[in-house]
C-alpha cells in the first residue's frame, strides 16, 4: 500500500536478470551521503564530551550545568525520533532528509558562535530535534534503496560500522579539534559533513509526488514523545541526584505509564504512529533488543575507558581517541564482511549471538586493568575483540531491524533502530556509572582517602562497571538467542530513490 507515501519521480535502478531493483550504479554514491550524515549525528553524541572543559571554561558555567550540553542533545534526539521517523515516511524520505541536515547545519553554527551557556544548550537542543528528523529518514532511504540480498548485506554493514564507531570516532575528532584548533569547531565541523551530504542529496536522491493528504497520530506522537522524554530525562536525573530520587522516580515511573498509554493508543488509532506490526515481528524485535543491549554496554565503555585513559593512564584527548582506533577497526572488517559472508551460511540468530558473546569477553578482559597497566597488555585486545564482536552483533541488528517491513513503515522502522540505541546509551551512562560511583564510595570507606587508595578505588569504579557491560551483553546474547528466527531476513519492498 502506497497511496499517500512518497512516489518517487525517478528513472528505476535497472533490474537484474531476475527482476530486482538496485543495481544501479549512483546506489553506492546514495550510500557515501547517507554514511557522512549518519556519522555526522553519531559523532555528536561523544564529539562534544571532550571538548566540555573548554567550553566551560569559555562560557563560564557550573559543572553541574555542564550535563545539560550533553543531555540536551540526548532529550531531543531520543524523545523525536519516532515522530521524524513517521514523518518521512508521510511527507518523503527525501525532503525530511534535506531539512533535517539544513536544520541540524544551523543548529551547529549557531552552538559553534555561541557567547553563552544558554545559547550553547538551545543549539544542542535544535541538533537533537533535526538529528531526529536525520537518522530515520538516512535509514529508510538504505533500506529502499539496497534490496539484492548480497548488495544489501554489504551496504548495511557499512552503515553499521558508522553507525557503531562513529563514537569512538568521535572522541578522536573531539580531542583533535579541541586541542589543535577550538572547541567551537568541535560545532562548526558538521558544517563540513552537512554541506557534503546536502549536494549528495540533491543531486542523487529523487522528489516525491503525495497522493493524498498525509495523516498523523497525534495521541501518539504526543503519548510516546513525553514518554521517551521523561525515561531519558529520569535516567540522567538517576546520574546526578541517585536512584531514591523524588524526580528520578517520577520521571521514570512517569514515562513507563505513558509508554503504555502510547501503546494502548497504537492498538485503535486509524493511523498509527509505530503499528504493532513493526515490533510484533519477531527478526525486527530482536534486533532492536540487540541494538538496545549494544547501546548500554557500549557508550558506557567509551566513558569509563575514557576516564581511565585520561585520568589513570595520563593520555592526552587525541591519544584517548587514537586508541580506541583497533576497536573501530574491528567494527569496520566485521560489519562489512559478516552480513554477507557468515549471516547467510549460519544465520542471524548464531551470528548476533555469537558477536554479543565475543564482545562480553572483550568487556571481561577489560577488568584486569590496574592502577598503571599497560595499554597494549590490558586494553588492546579487548578493544579488538569488541571491535569485532559489537560489529558482528550491530551490522546484522541493522539487516534484521528493517527486513520485511512494508514500503510505508520503512521510516519508523528505522527510527526504531535508532530510539533503542538512543534510549539504551541513556540507561547504560546512567546505570553504570551509578553502579560505578557506588564501588568507588564503598573502596574509600574501607581503605581510607589517600592518594594511593583514590587511584585504586577509581579502577575498582571502571571495572564494576565493565563487568556489568559483560553481564548486560551475556543477557542479550540470551534474549536474543531466544526471539531470533534463525532464518535470513527478508529485504523490505524496495521503491526507486534515485534522481535522473
Amino acid at each position: 500500500m502506497t497511496t499517500a507515501l512518497e512516489k518517487e519521480k525517478a528513472v528505476a535502478a535497472p533490474t537484474t536478470g531476475d527482476g530486482r531493483r538496485g543495481s544501479h550504479a549512483l546506489r553506492w554514491w546514495v550510500l557515501a551521503v547517507l554514511g557522512v550524515a549518519q556519522l555526522m549525528v553519531v559523532l555528536d553524541a561523544t564529539v562534544v564530551n571532550i571538548a566540555l572543559p573548554a567550553a566551560q571554561a569559555d562560557l563560564h558555567f557550573s559543572n553541574g550545568d555542564r550535563q545539560w550540553v550533553v543531555t540536551g542533545y540526548a532529550l531531543a534526539f531520543g524523545s523525536l525520533l519516532l515522530l521524524g521517523g513517521r514523518l518521512s515516511d508521510l511527507f518523503g524520505r527525501r525532503t525530511t532528509f534535506i531539512v533535517g541536515l539544513i536544520g541540524f547545519a544551523g543548529a551547529s553554527a549557531i552552538g559553534g558562535a555561541a557567547g553563552s551557556f544558554e545559547v550553547l544548550v538551545g543549539a544542542r537542543v535544535a541538533q537533537g530535534v533535526f538529528g531526529a528528523l536525520l537518522a530515520p529518514a538516512a535509514l529508510s532511504l538504505l533500506t529502499v534503496t539496497f534490496t539484492e540480498p548480497k548488495e544489501r548485506a554489504k551496504a548495511f554493514g557499512i552503515f553499521g560500522a558508522i553507525a557503531g564507531a562513529g563514537g569512538a570516532l568521535g572522541l578522536l575528532l573531539g580531542g583533535a579539534l579541541t586541542e589543535w584548533a577550538s572547541w567551537r569547531w568541535v560545532m562548526y565541523v558538521n558544517l563540513v559533513f552537512a554541506a557534503v551530504a546536502l549536494v549528495g542529496a540533491v543531486m542523487l536522491l529523487a522528489k516525491h509526488t503525495a497522493t493524498q493528504r498525509p495523516k498523523l497520530d497525534l495521541p501518539g506522537t504526543l503519548s510516546v514523545s513525553a514518554a521517551l522524554f521523561a525515561i531519558v530525562y529520569g535516567f540522567s536525573k538517576a546520574e546526578t541526584d541517585g536512584w531514591a530520587n523524588s524526580t528520578t522516580l517520577s520521571f521514570l515511573i512517569g514515562g513507563v505509564v505513558l509508554l503504555a498509554v502510547f501503546v494502548w493508543l497504537e492498538t485503535r488509532v486509524a493511523h498509527p504512529l509505530l503499528p504493532l506490526r513493526v515490533i510484533l515481528d519477531r527478526t525486527r524485535a530482536a534486533s532492536y533488543l540487540t541494538v538496545f543491549s549494544i547501546g548500554i554496554g557500549m557508550f558506557a565503555m567509551f566513558l569509563f575507558l575514557t576516564y581511565y585513559m585520561q585520568q589513570s593512564l595520563g593520555f592526552s584527548p587525541i591519544m584517548t581517541g587514537v586508541a580506541f582506533l583497533p576497536m573501530v577497526a574491528g567494527m569496520v572488517v566485521s560489519s562489512t564482511t559478516v552480513p554477507s559472508l557468515l549471516v547467510p551460511r549460519v544465520g542471524p540468530r548464531v551470528t548476533v549471538v555469537t558477536g554479543f558473546l565475543l564482545a562480553a569477553l572483550g568487556m571481561a578482559l577489560l577488568t584486569r586493568i590496574g592502577v598503571d597497566t599497560a595499554y597494549a597488555s590490558h586494553i588492546l585486545p579487548s578493544l579488538i575483540l569488541m571491535g569485532v564482536g559489537l560489529g558482528t552483533a550491530m551490522s546484522t541488528a541493522f539487516i534484521g531491524a528493517t527486513s520485511g517491513v512494508e514500503h510505508e513503515d520503512a521510516g519508523v522502522a528505522s527510527a526504531m533502530v535508532n530510539t533503542s540505541q538512543q534510549v539504551g546509551g541513556s540507561i547504560g551512562t546512567a546505570l553504570l556509572s551509578t553502579l560505578a560511583a557506588t564501588a568507588l564510595g564503598n573502596y574509600v570507606s574501607d581503605h581510607g582517602a589517600s592518594p594511593a587508595a583514590l587511584a585504586e578505588a577509581a579502577v575498582q569504579s571502571y571495572t564494576t562497571a565493565f563487568w556489568w557491560a559483560a553481564a548486560i551483553f551475556v543477557v542479550g546474547a540470551v534474549v536474543t538467542g531466544l526471539i531470533m528466527p534463525n532464518k535470513v531476513p527478508v529485504p523490505s519492498e524496495g521503491e526507486p530513490v534515485l534522481a535522473h
